[in-house]
C-alpha cells in the first residue's frame, strides 16, 4: 500500500494498492519536490468517474509505468469533491492550454505547484491519433533534465496569464446590468438551443440542467400572459417529461443517472450523483405546484425515495454518488458500466411470464411490458453510444409509448395497466437487487447536502407532505452536528462513513468553500419556510455573516469561492459558469436578499447588486453561461415581497393560509410565521412584525415590501391574488 492508505476519502483509497508511490496534496509532498527538485505529477479525479478507473486500470496499475512515475515524479492524487479548489485551478490551466477540461485531469507541475503541462485521459502507450501516458512521462522528465530554466520561466508567464484571464471584478462604477435585458437575452438564448422534440437544451450529449429549468420558471412567473411566458413555461415542462420517460430516468430503481450519450435522453452514463437528485427533485416539485400535473409529484417522489434508500447515512447525512460501473455477476472478474441497469429481453420474459387477462390469447406481462419500455431482442441501444461494447445485446429501460397508446394496444383500462407496470418494475428491482451493486461513495459533502435538504424540504412545501420537511431537518441536525465546529463558526467541507456506520472525520478536517456556506444557507431559508422553525434561520444569517468575513472581495466585489491564506493556491478564483451545480455567486445573491428580508441588514441587498454588477459583461453579453445569476437579476430588480403570517402555528385558519402561500409558485417571496412571540428571533431582527395584528382574531396576512406593509387580509382567494407577481 502506499499514503493513500491513510485517507477517508474513497477515491484516494480506490488508489491505495497502486504501485505508484501517491502522496495526498499537502507539505509533506511539496517538501519532497523542492527537496529532492523534481517535478510534480498532479492526478485530479472522482470515486464515480468512469474514465478515471480505465486510466487506474490502464497505466496506475502498470508496475513498469508506476517505476517511472516514481523515478522522475513526485506523485499526488487529489479527489476533486473534497477539494473543489485545487481542481479549479488547473483545471482552468487545462482548458485554457488544451480548449477542453475533464476527469481524469492530469497534470505537471514545478516544484513550486506552477503549471505547465496538463491534460485528461491518456492511454498508456501510444495510438495512431493519440501520445501514450508513458510517452508524456519520459518525454517530460528529458525537458526538466534538458530545459529546467525555460520550463522555470515558462510556468511563471502561464501563472501570470491565468490569473489576468480568470479575474471577475466590478468595472469603475458599474451597476448592476438592467434585469430586462438579461432576463430577455437569457430566455432568447435558450429558446434557440431548445430541442423541440426531445426537449432540453443540446443535442447530445444532454444534461439535466436544472438551472435553466428554474430560469424557464421565474421567466414564466413574470411573464405568464405573454407568448414568450408561455413557451419559457412549455419548454420547462416538456424536457421535465421527456426526461422522466428517458432511460437517464432509472425506472427500475428510482432516481436519475449523470446525463444521457444521446439526444432523446435514453443511453446514459448510469453514475448517480446527490447534486442531481437534489436540484431535480426541487425543480420536479415545483412544476407540479405550477402545473398542478401529478405526474410531476411521482417524479419528486421518486428521487426521494431512491435518495431516502440508498444515498441515506443512518446519522442522516447524505452520501455523494453511486458509481456507473459494476460487476455483471458475483462471478465476474471485470466491471462493466451500467451492469447493475440493463437487461436483456430474454431476462425480462423469464421473469414476467404470466399471461395477462382481457388481453389478446397468449400475452405476456413480459410482452405489455417489453413493448412499453422499448426493450428489443438484441438489444435497444446504438453501437455508436456504446463504443466498448459493454450494452451490446442488453436494453435501456426507455417509455416509448404513453400509458394510453399501450393500454389501447394490448386492449387494457389504463388503470390496469398501470397496476402491471408497476408489478414488472417492483420483480425487476427485486432481480437486480442480487446483482453486485455498484460502488457507494459514502463521503458526505455541506455543499451537496445543502442542495438535498432544499430538495426535500420545496418537495414537502409543494407536495404537502410533512415527511419530507422531518428529513429535510434530521439532516440539517446531522449538518450542525458533524460539519459545522461551534467555537469558530465555520462550516467543515466533508465527512465520512467509518467502520461501524460511525461518522468520521480527516485528521485535519478541510473547511468549508463558499459552495458549502452558499448551499448550506440557501437550504436553512428553504427548510425554515418549509417548517417554520427559526433556529434554522438563525444559524442561517450567522453563516452569512462568516460567509461575508471569509471570502468577500471588497475591491473587485462578489465572494472568491476559496478562502485567503493557503500558499499552496496559486489563484484564488469566482466561477464564472452555472453548470450541473449553480455556481456560488449565482445562489449567494438570492440568498443575501433572502438574509436582508428577515433582518435588517440592508448592506446584504447592496452586495447583491455589487455581485449582479462584478458580473455584469457576461450577464448582459451570454447569460445562457449564468442562467441562475440572470434568474437572480430579476429577484434583485422586483424586490422580494416578505409575506407574513400573522396566527397560532397550531390553528387550522394558519395552516390553510400557509397552504395557499405553498401552492403557488412565486419567485419573489419570502415567508415568515408572526406567532406573536415577541421575544422570538424574528421579532427582535424586525421590529415592525410587532406592529402587525390578527384581524378579528382570526390568521391574517400582510404582504410587505421594504417593510413596508399591505392592508390585511383574512380571505385566502384575496391573498392568492397578491402573491402572483
Amino acid at each position: 500500500t502506499n499514503r493513500l492508505i491513510k485517507e477517508k476519502s474513497p477515491y484516494l483509497l480506490q488508489h491505495a494498492h497502486n504501485p505508484v508511490d501517491w502522496y495526498p496534496w499537502g507539505q509533506e509532498a511539496f517538501d519532497k519536490a523542492k527537496k529532492e527538485n523534481k517535478l510534480i505529477f498532479l492526478s485530479v479525479g472522482y470515486s464515480t468517474c468512469h474514465w478515471c478507473h480505465v486510466m487506474e486500470e490502464e497505466s496506475f496499475k502498470n508496475k513498469e509505468i508506476g517505476e517511472i512515475m516514481n523515478k522522475n515524479f513526485v506523485c499526488i492524487k487529489v479527489d476533486r469533491e473534497e477539494r473543489p479548489d485545487v481542481d479549479k485551478v488547473y483545471m482552468t490551466f487545462v482548458q485554457a492550454t488544451s480548449g477542453g477540461g475533464g476527469w481524469p485531469m492530469s497534470v505537471w507541475l514545478t516544484p513550486d505547484l506552477k503549471p505547465f503541462a496538463g491534460g485528461t485521459y491518456f492511454p498508456p502507450e501510444d495510438g495512431v491519433h493519440r501520445v501514450g501516458f508513458r510517452t508524456v512521462l519520459l518525454r517530460i522528465a528529458e525537458q526538466w533534465k534538458e530545459n529546467k530554466d525555460a520550463l522555470l520561466e515558462n510556468s511563471q508567464k502561464i501563472l501570470e496569464a491565468l490569473r489576468h484571464m480568470s479575474e471577475v471584478h466590478v468595472q469603475g462604477q458599474e451597476s448592476p446590468p438592467p434585469s430586462k435585458e438579461v432576463m430577455a437575452t437569457c430566455f432568447r438564448q435558450l429558446s434557440s438551443s431548445y430541442d423541440e422534440d426531445y426537449g432540453g437544451f443540446s443535442r447530445s450529449p444532454k444534461f439535466p440542467t436544472p438551472v435553466n429549468l428554474n430560469f424557464l420558471f421565474t421567466y414564466w412567473a413574470l411573464h405568464r400572459t405573454t407568448p414568450e411566458g408561455c413557451r419559457a413555461l412549455q419548454m420547462a415542462l416538456h424536457t421535465l417529461k421527456m426526461m422522466a420517460h428517458g432511460g437517464i430516468h432509472d425506472h427500475v430503481g428510482q432516481g436519475f443517472h449523470r446525463y444521457s450519450t444521446d439526444q432523446q435522453w435514453h443511453v446514459p452514463h448510469f453514475e448517480k450523483m446527490l447534486y442531481d437528485q437534489g436540484q431535480l427533485a426541487a425543480v420536479y416539485s415545483r412544476a407540479f405546484q405550477i402545473s398542478g400535473d401529478e405526474f410531476f409529484a411521482d417524479v419528486a417522489q421518486d428521487i426521494l425515495l431512491y435518495v431516502s434508500r440508498d444515498l441515506s447515512d443512518q446519522a442522516g447525512g447524505f452520501y455523494s454518488a453511486e458509481d456507473a460501473d459494476s460487476y455483471p455477476t458475483t462471478a465476474s472478474e471485470e466491471k462493466r458500466e451500467g451492469a447493475f441497469c440493463v437487461w436483456t429481453a430474454e431476462e425480462i420474459r423469464a421473469l414476467l411470464p404470466d399471461p395477462v387477462e382481457g388481453a389478446a390469447e397468449g400475452t405476456t406481462l413480459g410482452d405489455v411490458f417489453m413493448h412499453h419500455y422499448g426493450v428489443k431482442e438484441t438489444g435497444n441501444v446504438d453501437p455508436m453510444k456504446d463504443p466498448h461494447q459493454e450494452l451490446k445485446g442488453k436494453n435501456v429501460l426507455i417509455a416509448q409509448c404513453s400509458p394510453e397508446l399501450t393500454a389501447e394496444r394490448f386492449r387494457l383500462e389504463p388503470g390496469r395497466l398501470d397496476v402491471l407496470l408497476q408489478e414488472g418494475r417492483h420483480r425487476l428491482s427485486t432481480a437486480r437487487a442480487q446483482r453486485p451493486r455498484p460502488h457507494l461513495d459514502t463521503k458526505m459533502l455541506s455543499a451537496w447536502n445543502g442542495l438535498m435538504i432544499s430538495g426535500f424540504a420545496q418537495a414537502g412545501l409543494a407536495l404537502g407532505k410533512q415527511e419530507y420537511v422531518s428529513r429535510a431537518a434530521q439532516a440539517a441536525a446531522f449538518l450542525r452536528r458533524h460539519l459545522f465546529d461551534p467555537t469558530s463558526g465555520r462550516l467543515l467541507r466533508s465527512c465520512y462513513r467509518g467502520k461501524d456506520n460511525t461518522v468520521e472525520q480527516s485528521t485535519v478536517p478541510i473547511q468549508g468553500f463558499l459552495q458549502d456556506y452558499v448551499f448550506v444557507i440557501q437550504a436553512l431559508f428553504d427548510l425554515y419556510e418549509a417548517s417554520l422553525e427559526q433556529s434554522w434561520l438563525e444559524w442561517a444569517l450567522e453563516l452569512q455573516h462568516m460567509q461575508d468575513k471569509l471570502f468577500w472581495d471588497p475591491s473587485g466585489f462578489a465572494y472568491f469561492s476559496s478562502e485567503a491564506g493557503d500558499p499552496s493556491l496559486l489563484l484564488r478564483l469566482k466561477d464564472d459558469q452555472d453548470g450541473a451545480e449553480p455556481t456560488a455567486n449565482s445562489v449567494a445573491v438570492t440568498n443575501l436578499l433572502r438574509a436582508a428580508c428577515y433582518s435588517s441588514h440592508t448592506e446584504w441587498v447592496e452586495k447583491a447588486g455589487q455581485i449582479l454588477a462584478a458580473f455584469s459583461e457576461r450577464l448582459r453579453k451570454i447569460p445562457i453561461s449564468l442562467p441562475e445569476m440572470a434568474r437572480a437579476t430579476a429577484v434583485f430588480h422586483h424586490t422580494l415581497k416578505q409575506v407574513v403570517i400573522c396566527g397560532d402555528p397550531q390553528g387550522e385558519d394558519t395552516k390553510e393560509m400557509l397552504r395557499c402561500v405553498h401552492s403557488v409558485f412565486s419567485p419573489n417571496k419570502v415567508l415568515m410565521l408572526a406567532d406573536g412571540d415577541s421575544t422570538g428571533f424574528l421579532y427582535r431582527q424586525l421590529p415592525f412584525l410587532a406592529s402587525l395584528e390578527r384581524k378579528d382574531g382570526k390568521a391574517t396576512a400582510y404582504v410587505c415590501s421594504n417593510f413596508t406593509c399591505s392592508l390585511p387580509v383574512t380571505s385566502l382567494q384575496e391573498l392568492q391574488g397578491m402573491l402572483s407577481p
